[in-house]
């Protein structure tokens, strides 16, 4: 089969492999479109390993392991492949553990199932288990304004912030307050202007941006929670100005300028690989259930040409700070050499 590797310096090879086998509680799938992250490019100039960095797979069973038995082949699936383990999405196969693989419904495109797997979680831990935010099957009581929890997400037209949107929604928690630049019209179509939710542009200065922030809460209230999908490039900081007092996560980074006040953790969606396989297991086929009944959606999209040969180029472009708002995916019959099923 044909596979794509990572190396430092964001190149990227297309090899050849044999097929892997799955474990007996892993899932063999034949991958229709698979998505790309920032951590593609970011991880091989911190750990130079050549590896297939893909990890957000959407194609059909291929073969299950004998311990799998909510899949068969033929299925339509969705998985989370473990990160920097081989047989990733950047291939025409890739293996993902049963617990981080979900149906994908008929009302749901692989190019849109393929933005969802890494960051839906990612979004998923930061708000549940790192916030302690109300589960999205138990939401906050509709009409209390007593019972609001503003909520501060920067980075909302990142993947992971526009997850953490739906998400927040579902607990029916307001106001979610976003920061966004280019992409800001975009989050905004996903929120409540009537319970208080906004976008507020970080191209503006540190304080503005910061009096901005607290000015969107109403008075007497104060954000007590924020996800930091960004976690770089002074928007820890700005987040903690906003707050004064609270909890923050900050996905993938922890900060050590953080005032006291803020108690802070690193989001790392490679718990649910870990200890928090439960978590990952419940939220997946939560995910799965609210793509069904519509009110959970992938991100936007651009397919990228050339299927794993478009590889490089994308990671260049997420490097480089082109996407915004946007997700680039592969399908992998477009790759030269693959023939097309």
């Amino acid at each position: 089969m044909k596979e794509a590797v990572v190396s430092k310096g964001t190149k990227v090879e297309i090899i050849d492999s044999p097929i892997p086998i799955p474990n007996e509680d892993q899932v063999l799938i034949k991958v229709v479109v698979s998505g790309s992250n920032p951590k593609d490019w970011k991880l091989p100039d911190i750990r130079p390993t050549v590896i297939n960095q893909g990890d957000d797979i959407a194609g059909i069973v291929e073969k299950v392991g004998a311990n799998v038995v909510e899949f068969k082949p033929g299925d339509r699936v969705a998985a989370f492949h473990q990160m920097m383990t081989p047989h990733g999405s950047y291939a025409e196969y890739a293996i993902a553990w049963a617990h981080t693989t979900f149906h994908i419904p008929h009302n749901t495109s692989f190019e849109d199932a393929a933005t969802l797997p890494l960051a839906a979680m990612t979004a998923a831990v930061g708000l549940y288990q790192r916030l302690g935010l109300p589960q999205p099957w138990d939401p906050l009581p509709e009409g209390a304004t007593h019972h609001n929890i503003p909520l501060l997400i920067y980075g909302g037209a990142s993947a992971v912030g526009v997850f953490g949107v739906q998400f927040a929604l579902r607990s029916n928690i307001h106001p979610i307050i976003c920061v966004a630049g280019r992409a800001k019209d975009y989050v905004a179509s996903f929120l409540d202007a009537s319970k208080g939710d906004k976008v507020i542009d970080y191209r503006q200065s540190d304080e503005d941006l910061i009096a901005e922030l607290k000015a969107a809460v109403p008075e007497g209230q104060h954000i007590r929670h924020a996800l930091d999908a960004v976690a770089e490039k002074g928007s820890p900081q700005i987040t903690a100005a906003a707050m004064g007092q609270g909890k923050a996560t900050f996905v993938l980074h922890g900060e050590k300028d953080i005032p006291k006040e803020v108690e802070q953790s690193i989001t790392m969606v490679g718990s649910v690989h870990q200890g928090a396989k439960d978590f990952g297991y419940v939220y997946f086929r939560y995910i799965a259930k609210g793509l069904a009944e519509g009110w959970f959606k992938g991100q936007r999209y651009e397919v990228v040409e050339g299927g794993l040969g478009g590889i490089e180029e994308a990671l260049r472009s997420l490097k480089e700070g082109k996407a915004s708002g946007v997700k680039y995916v592969f399908r992998i019959a477009d790759t030269e050499g693959v023939e097309r099923g």
